[in-house]
Protein backbone atom coordinates (compact mmCIF):
# COMPACT_ATOMS: atom_id res chain seq x y z
CA UNK A 1 0.00 0.00 0.00
CA UNK A 2 3.17 2.22 0.88
CA UNK A 3 4.63 1.91 -2.54
CA UNK A 4 1.13 2.50 -4.33
CA UNK A 5 0.75 5.82 -2.48
CA UNK A 6 4.51 6.71 -3.44
CA UNK A 7 4.08 5.91 -6.41
CA UNK A 8 0.58 7.97 -6.89
CA UNK A 9 2.54 11.13 -5.04
CA UNK A 10 5.58 10.89 -7.53
CA UNK A 11 3.21 11.05 -10.38
CA UNK A 12 1.49 13.94 -9.06
CA UNK A 13 4.76 15.84 -8.56
CA UNK A 14 5.81 15.13 -12.05
CA UNK A 15 2.64 16.05 -13.46
CA UNK A 16 2.79 19.20 -11.43
CA UNK A 17 6.43 19.64 -12.45
CA UNK A 18 5.68 19.38 -16.37
CA UNK A 19 3.14 22.20 -16.08
CA UNK A 20 4.24 25.06 -16.08
CA UNK A 21 3.20 28.95 -17.87
CA UNK A 22 5.36 31.34 -19.30
CA UNK A 23 4.88 34.30 -21.12
CA UNK A 24 7.24 36.05 -23.35
CA UNK A 25 6.48 39.90 -24.00
CA UNK A 26 7.93 40.78 -27.40
CA UNK A 27 8.51 44.35 -27.84
CA UNK A 28 8.38 45.86 -31.94
CA UNK A 29 10.72 46.35 -33.59
CA UNK A 30 12.36 49.53 -34.95
CA UNK A 31 14.19 49.20 -38.53
CA UNK A 32 16.73 51.99 -39.29
CA UNK A 33 17.70 52.94 -43.04
CA UNK A 34 21.04 51.90 -43.94
CA UNK A 35 22.89 53.93 -46.11
CA UNK A 36 25.38 52.51 -48.66
CA UNK A 37 28.09 53.80 -50.17
CA UNK A 38 28.68 51.49 -52.35
CA UNK A 39 27.38 53.80 -55.01
CA UNK A 40 30.26 56.46 -54.57
CA UNK A 41 32.85 53.59 -55.12
CA UNK A 42 31.59 52.57 -58.53
CA UNK A 43 31.01 56.26 -59.62
CA UNK A 44 34.62 56.71 -58.96
CA UNK A 45 35.93 53.43 -60.30
CA UNK A 46 33.79 54.00 -63.55
CA UNK A 47 35.75 57.88 -63.89
CA UNK A 48 39.43 56.37 -63.13
CA UNK A 49 38.76 53.80 -65.68
CA UNK A 50 37.78 56.04 -68.16
CA UNK A 51 40.29 58.42 -67.55
CA UNK A 52 43.33 55.63 -67.46
CA UNK A 53 41.50 53.87 -70.18
CA UNK A 54 41.56 57.11 -72.94
CA UNK A 55 45.00 57.43 -71.68
CA UNK A 56 45.82 53.39 -72.88
CA UNK A 57 43.98 54.14 -76.08
CA UNK A 58 45.72 57.19 -77.05
CA UNK A 59 49.29 55.12 -76.22
CA UNK A 60 47.93 52.28 -78.25
CA UNK A 61 48.13 48.48 -77.19
CA UNK A 62 49.72 47.98 -73.70
CA UNK A 63 53.56 48.32 -73.80
CA UNK A 64 55.17 45.03 -74.03
CA UNK A 65 57.20 43.56 -70.57
CA UNK A 66 61.07 43.33 -71.24
CA UNK A 67 62.92 41.32 -69.75
CA UNK A 68 67.18 40.71 -69.61
CA UNK A 69 68.30 38.23 -71.19
CA UNK A 70 69.25 34.95 -69.14
CA UNK A 71 73.21 34.66 -68.93
CA UNK A 72 74.81 31.66 -71.04
CA UNK A 73 76.02 28.85 -69.05
CA UNK A 74 79.72 28.41 -69.96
Amino acid sequence: MRKTVLLALMTLMLTAACNSKHEVQVAPLEVKPIHITIDVNIKVDRALEDFFGDLDKAAGATPAVRTAPAPSSK
